[in-house]
């Protein structure tokens, strides 16, 4: 989800007037400026760690926690960052029906699921997931929600055995719900390699603006469903069951399975949605389905529906209602959009070689918009362009058949993503560019985390990092000459060195505030792979970034994966980057000190004043119009110095010297990266 929740734009307004005045001040985990000469330095760096003048990264180990060694042990995961030998995960097969009630602005569901024990456990017991319970009186959330009374269950069988409400926790038998969370112990166990069908029929009132603002409906013409439908939880190799309640914040951990979902709403409603819309000719009426194929079939952008087309998109049936069935294979969530009086632009996104026969394939794409939503009318270009450029950053092609941006003003203002399908605000009165922005950025979520399925609820920067990183390639492709990825570096040093700021590593819904937690999760994790891009170098970097997506692409990758995949494939150890970095708030200001001519050429002093230690370029003007670059290994940082001297043996004088000239990485103060005659 690109935009923060309204709690955390609460807490940044508050605290905005404050940055202002401290954002340029020492904070107080950096070190004191030192003035010791280059033989004193030297000296400094062979004493012993509690005697040094900085911090000093120690390897993050003992940050791993157990359970990961535990899976390695099983050789269900590696120390390389691949999956192991062992490796497994849990499947489900979901068949929905669904109506859609605008009038009452009801949903009414019933699902036959079909759930897969692959793993080597004995479970006795199985959770799912009531996200609409967040809208229940009483439970715990972290957000504001309305109270709409939650999901109310009917019906709830497991193994052919209809299950009751359990009137207490030692019952062998039954359901019991717990806010988001439902246990069920259908009474028989399920054994490695088994299956067990799960029936349940319920019904919800629609949330205005549910889930915080992901799922709900405008006016009388828009509904977007999502967070819609009791769904299994994750069962893994590495905590088992997580069990996590949503609060409202920090969003999912979801696994994969197949689904055939029937939606039935009134007639000249449109229906969009996750998964391949299966009987498009019986719903559609043949002038629109016409131009839909023309659409998806095209390079150029056809106008599917327009308002001249409103009250004659769909066909007509004598029960006043058609069902629309859609199917979805390899997918973690569902989600789907009823639209009224809203146009429907189409057009496909060239992306490489999905299937193997050597030829480009192609993704339908659709955006569908009210015309109260003027900016729109680029929704389907950048939709388009986005999804080729992310398939060419990621090393992996888009793989699924569509690609569906909707307009949701009134229910969101910035945007979230679902499997093949997203809801984002209007942007009235913003520009063109940020517009595409958000397009680009939950477009981008379509690899992290709908195919590479991270723990968004503890760890939200996996994806929303990872994804800001992508959306600010993808803007670079779209409107070159503009440095995005320093946009983001400045989103997080506005807070860098100060008591607002939180650790990464820190699980998503317990961060101090809300500023931290949206710093830590998008801009500064983003910079972080940038700055890894600069301490590795492009091909490094990007045959590394490739690696950890295709190695747990439609799989469940832990922090950890990633840290090892990164180091695997460079054959670096880089535990003192992710110490820095990610587990600690440490600072980053490099700086250059005293520039003095002596017999010996010029002595040019380089002082660190920050605690996070990183590789340091220098580059040297001389009279003469030269040009010298040198480099400070991050060597010289970890054995505890705070300076180190440059000679330049040359006749000509040093005019300027710049630290990190490219800025590749993000340091907090830049006026003392430069020196000049």
């Amino acid at each position: 989800m690109l935009d923060l929740p309204n709690h955390i734009k609460t807490t940044v307004l508050m605290v905005g007037i404050a940055l202002f005045t401290i954002s340029g001040c020492t904070g107080p985990q950096q070190a004191a400026k030192t003035d010791q000469a280059p033989e004193q330095t030297a000296q400094a760096m062979k004493q012993e760690p509690d005697k040094m003048d900085r911090l000093v990264p120690n390897p993050i180990t003992n940050e791993i926690p157990q359970a990961f060694y535990q899976a390695i042990d099983r050789e269900t995961r590696t120390m390389s960052g691949k999956p192991g030998s062992g490796y497994w995960q849990q499947w489900t097969n979901y068949d929905i029906d669904v109506e859609l009630v605008p009038a009452d602005t009801l949903i009414k569901g019933s699902s036959l699921i079909t759930y897969y024990n692959n793993s080597p456990d004995t479970l006795n017991q199985l959770f799912m997931e009531l996200a609409q319970n967040m809208h229940k009186s009483g439970v715990v959330r972290n957000t504001p929600a309305e109270v709409t009374g939650g999901i109310n269950l009917h019906q709830v069988e497991a193994g052919n055995t209809p299950l009751q409400e359990m009137q207490s926790v030692r019952a062998q038998q039954g359901y019991l719900v717990d806010g988001t969370l439902m246990v069920l112990r259908p009474g028989t166990v399920l054994a490695p390699g088994d299956s067990i069908q799960i029936e349940v029929t319920w019904d919800f009132k629609i949330p205005q603006q549910g889930a915080s603002g992901r799922m709900g409906y405008s006016e009388d013409n828009l509904f977007y469903i999502g967070y819609w439908y009791p769904k299994m939880r994750v069962y893994d190799d590495v905590n088992g069951w997580f069990t996590d309640q949503f609060k409202g914040n920090a969003e999912f951990y979801h696994g994969f399975g197949n689904y055939t979902v029937d939606i039935t709403a009134p007639e000249q409603w449109m229906i969009a949605s996750t998964g391949h819309l299966t009987n498009a000719r019986e719903v559609l009426k043949n002038e629109i389905y016409q131009r839909l194929q023309k659409a998806h079939n095209s390079d150029e952008i056809v106008h599917v529906v327009t308002k001249e087309d409103f009250g004659d998109v769909t066909e007509s049936t004598g029960n006043g209602t058609l069902t629309w069935t859609f199917k979805a294979d390899k997918v973690r969530d569902f989600a789907f959009s009823a639209t009224r009086e809203s146009m429907w632009d189409a057009t496909r996104s060239r992306v490489d070689d999905r299937d193997g026969d050597g030829q480009a394939d192609y993704v339908a794409i659709n955006a569908i918009y009210r015309d109260s939503a003027p900016l729109w009318t680029d929704g389907a270009e950048f939709t388009r362009h986005a999804i080729t450029a992310l398939s060419e950053t990621t090393g992996l092609a888009y793989p699924w058949p569509h690609m569906t941006s909707v307009e949701g003003g009134g229910i969101i203002g910035g945007g979230m993503e679902f499997p093949m399908m997203t809801i984002i605000g209007d942007y009235n009165g913003r520009p063109a560019q940020s517009l595409y922005a958000v397009i680009a950025h939950e477009l981008a979520h379509m690899w992290v985390p709908m195919q590479v399925s991270n723990n968004e609820r503890r760890y939200a920067w996996m994806d929303e990092g990872t994804t800001t990183f992508n959306e600010a390639q993808s803007k670079k492709d779209y409107y070159p000459g503009n440095d995005f990825e320093q946009s983001d570096f400045q989103s997080y040093l506005q807070i860098t060195g100060t008591d607002l700021e939180g650790p990464i590593m820190r699980w998503s819904d317990y961060h101090y505030n809300g500023f931290a937690y949206g710093i830590a999760s998008y801009p500064k994790p983003a910079s972080m792979l940038v700055a890894l891009r600069g301490v590795l170098g492009e091909e490094t970097f990007q045959q590394a970034f490739e690696s950890f997506l295709s190695r747990w692409r439609y799989r469940h990758p832990y922090p950890w994966d990633l840290f090892n995949t990164f180091e695997d494939v460079s054959g670096r150890d880089l535990d003192w980057f992710w110490r820095s970095w990610y587990f600690e708030t440490w600072v980053l200001d490099q700086a250059v000190g005293n520039v003095q001519t002596t017999d010996n050429g010029t002595q040019i002093v380089i002082e660190d004043h920050g605690q996070a230690p990183m590789p340091t370029t220098v580059a040297i003007t001389l009279a003469d119009g030269t040009t010298l670059s040198r480099e400070i290994p991050v060597e010289t940082w970890l054995k505890g110095a705070t300076q180190t001297t440059l000679t330049v043996d040359s006749a000509s004088e040093v005019t300027k010297v710049v630290i990190d000239p490219e800025q590749k990485f993000p340091d907090a103060n830049r006026i003392n990266n430069s020196w000049e005659k």
